[in-house]
C-alpha cells in the first residue's frame, strides 16, 4: 500500500464520481488519475527519479493535487512549501531538503528564480507559460501516456517532508513514509466518521499537514468529492457550501471569524454540513459557539495536533464540546498521550507538564537534523514542547508553549526568528517577541523594543524593514517601546511578565 495507489484504486472503483472541482475545472476520478499519470510520466521523462525531492510552491489548486500525487506515484518525495515565505526563507528549505525540482504557480516564478540560487534545483516547472529562461511549462511536459507508472513504491519509502519552524528560527523538515501518512488518514476517518460520499471543501492551504494529510489524502482514498478554493473568501465559502452541498469543512479560527462577519450569512443554506473541524490555532469558546449557530450544528471537532505527528495528537469531539468546550481533548485513534514532568514522569491531574505522545504516525526524523531529532524523539515518545494539564478523565488542555511559539491565523511564528531580524535593525538595542490574544488571528505577533541610546523607533519603517526579511504573517502587529526588558537571575527575558503587561495595554 502506498499513497499513490489510493488514487489508482479509487479511479477503478469510482471512475465516474466527481473527484475535484477547482475554478470551474472538474474531473472524475478516472480523469483525475489520468491527469496524475500524464504528469508522472512527464516527470520521469524529465529525469526525475525515485527518491528525488520535488518541492511544491503552489496555492491550492487541481495542479497542486496532480503534482503531489504524480510525485508520490513515482517514488519522489514531496516538499510542500509555504507560499507566503520570502526568497531567503524558501532558499533555505530548497537547500536543506535537497530539492532537485520545483513545481510552482506562475505568480511565484520570480521568487523561485531567486530562491533556487545556490541550491541543487535543476528544473523548475511553471503552471502556465514560463517567463523565466530555462523554466519548463507544466502543460508541455505532460505525457500522452495515462497508464500507471512502472515504479515500485513501498509503504516504507519516504513520501513527504513537511517543514515546521524550530527553536532557533530555522525550519525543520519532518520526514514521513507512505505507511505513516496512510495511518494518519485512517485515524481521521475513524475519529470524525468520514465516509465515502463526503463533499469536502478545501480552504486551508494544502501545504499544511492538516489539509493535505487529514482531508485530501483520506478523501481520495474514500472516493470523496473535493471542492478546492485557491484563496479563502468568506462569501465564496458560504456560496460553495450551499452550491456544492458540502458535508465536511475544516478551517483555522481566523476563517470562522471572517465567516461570522458576512452580513447575510444566515441566508445561506448550510444544512448539508455534517461535521466542522477547526485547528492550527487556539479558538476561543465564544467563537466556537457563534460558529455553531451559523452552521446550525453542534458537530464540531477540535483537532489539536502537530506536524511532527502527521498531524496527530488529541481531539475534542462533539460530545466533549457540550461539557468541556475549551479543552484540547483525548488522544486520537492509534495514539497514546501523557503529560510529564522534567524527569519524564506523569504529572498529577491539574499539574502543568509537557505534552508528549507516541503513535505509528509520528515522523521518522527531522530531515538531516540528528541532534534535533534526538532531543524530540526520546524512548519512543515525541516530546512536543507544549505545556499542558490532564484531568481525572484523561482530557488534556494545552496551557502554553515551551518554545514561545505564536500561532497567528493558523501560521506558526517563532519568536527567536523575528527577534533575530529586529536585532539587525540599527536602532534596536534589545527585542522580545510575544504573542497576545487576537479576536481575528487567534494571536497577534507583538514586539517589545528597547532602542539604542538616542535612537527613535519609527514603527512603520521598522515593519517595512521586517517585511523585507520575513513573511507578512511574522511581521509584528503591535510594537511597544520600553526602557528595559525584565530578566531573571540567569539573564533570560521573563516573557510571561511582558505578556501580562502588554495584554493590559492592548485591551
Amino acid at each position: 500500500m502506498n499513497i499513490g495507489s489510493l488514487l489508482s484504486q479509487s479511479a477503478r472503483k469510482f471512475p465516474h464520481i466527481l473527484a475535484i472541482e477547482c475554478e470551474g475545472r472538474a474531473y472524475t476520478y478516472r480523469e483525475f488519475n489520468e491527469e496524475v499519470n500524464r504528469l508522472a510520466h512527464g516527470l520521469l521523462e524529465q529525469g526525475v527519479k525515485k527518491g528525488d525531492k520535488l518541492a511544491l510552491m503552489m496555492k491550492n489548486s487541481d495542479h497542486f493535487v496532480f503534482s503531489f500525487f504524480a510525485a508520490v506515484k513515482i517514488g519522489a518525495i514531496a516538499v510542500p512549501v509555504n507560499f507566503r515565505l520570502t526568497a531567503t526563507e524558501i532558499q533555505y528549505i530548497l537547500e536543506q531538503s535537497d530539492a532537485a525540482i520545483v513545481v510552482c504557480d506562475k505568480e511565484f516564478e520570480q521568487i523561485i528564480a531567486a530562491a533556487k540560487q545556490g541550491t541543487i534545483v535543476s528544473k523548475v516547472i511553471t503552471v502556465g507559460d514560463p517567463e523565466t529562461a530555462g523554466f519548463y511549462s507544466y502543460e508541455k511536459i505532460l505525457s500522452e501516456r495515462t497508464s500507471e507508472p512502472d515504479i515500485e513504491v513501498s509503504e516504507k519509502d519516504d513520501v513527504e517532508i513537511l517543514y515546521t519552524s524550530g527553536t532557533t528560527g530555522r525550519p525543520k523538515g519532518a520526514l514521513f513514509d507512505h505507511s505513516q501518512i496512510f495511518k494518519v488518514g485512517i485515524s481521521v476517518v475513524i475519529n470524525m466518521g468520514i465516509g465515502q460520499h463526503e463533499r469536502i471543501l478545501h480552504l486551508a492551504p494544502l501545504f499544511h499537514s492538516a489539509q493535505l494529510n487529514l482531508f485530501l489524502i483520506s478523501g481520495v482514498a474514500l472516493g470523496a468529492t473535493h471542492i478546492i478554493h485557491r484563496d479563502f473568501h468568506p462569501v465564496k465559502t458560504l456560496q460553495a457550501i450551499q452550491e456544492h452541498k458540502i458535508t465536511h469543512l475544516f478551517a483555522v479560527p481566523a476563517m470562522y471569524t471572517f465567516l461570522l462577519q458576512v452580513p447575510n450569512a444566515a441566508e445561506y443554506d448550510l444544512s448539508s454540513i455534517k461535521r466542522v473541524g477547526y485547528g492550527a490555532a487556539p479558538m476561543a469558546p465564544e467563537l466556537v459557539k457563534k460558529s455553531m449557530e451559523i452552521f446550525k450544528t453542534d458537530q464540531f471537532y477540535n483537532l489539536c495536533g502537530l506536524t511532527e505527528a502527521g498531524p496527530g495528537g488529541i481531539l475534542l469531539d462533539p460530545e466533549g464540546h457540550k461539557l468541556l468546550l475549551g479543552k484540547g481533548g483525548k488522544p486520537i485513534f492509534m495514539t497514546e498521550t501523557r503529560v510529564v514532568n522534567e524527569e519524564g514522569k506523569d504529572v498529577l491531574p491539574g499539574v502543568i507538564g509537557e505534552f508528549i505522545l507516541r503513535s505509528p504516525m509520528v515522523m521518522k526524523e527531522y530531515y538531516k537534523k540528528p541532534e534535533e531529532t534526538k532531543s524530540t524523539l526520546k524512548g519512543g515518545w515525541l516530546y512536543t514542547g507544549d505545556l499542558a494539564t490532564i484531568d481525572d478523565e484523561g482530557y488534556i488542555t494545552l496551557v502554553d508553549r515551551k518554545k514561545d511559539m505564536i500561532i497567528s491565523g493558523g501560521e506558526n511564528v517563532y519568536s527567536v526568528e523575528v527577534e533575530g531580524v529586529l536585532y539587525e535593525h540599527p536602532a534596536v538595542l534589545e527585542a522580545a517577541i510575544i504573542g497576545l490574544p487576537d479576536e481575528v488571528w487567534g494571536e497577534a505577533v507583538c514586539a517589545i523594543i528597547v532602542p539604542k541610546e538616542g535612537a527613535v523607533i519609527d514603527e512603520a519603517e521598522l515593519r517595512s524593514f521586517c517585511r523585507e526579511k520575513l513573511a507578512g504573517f511574522k511581521v509584528p502587529r503591535h510594537i511597544f517601546i520600553e526602557q528595559q526588558l525584565p530578566r531573571n537571575a540567569s539573564g533570560k527575558i521573563l516573557k510571561y511578565q511582558l505578556r501580562q503587561k502588554m495584554r493590559d495595554l492592548v485591551n
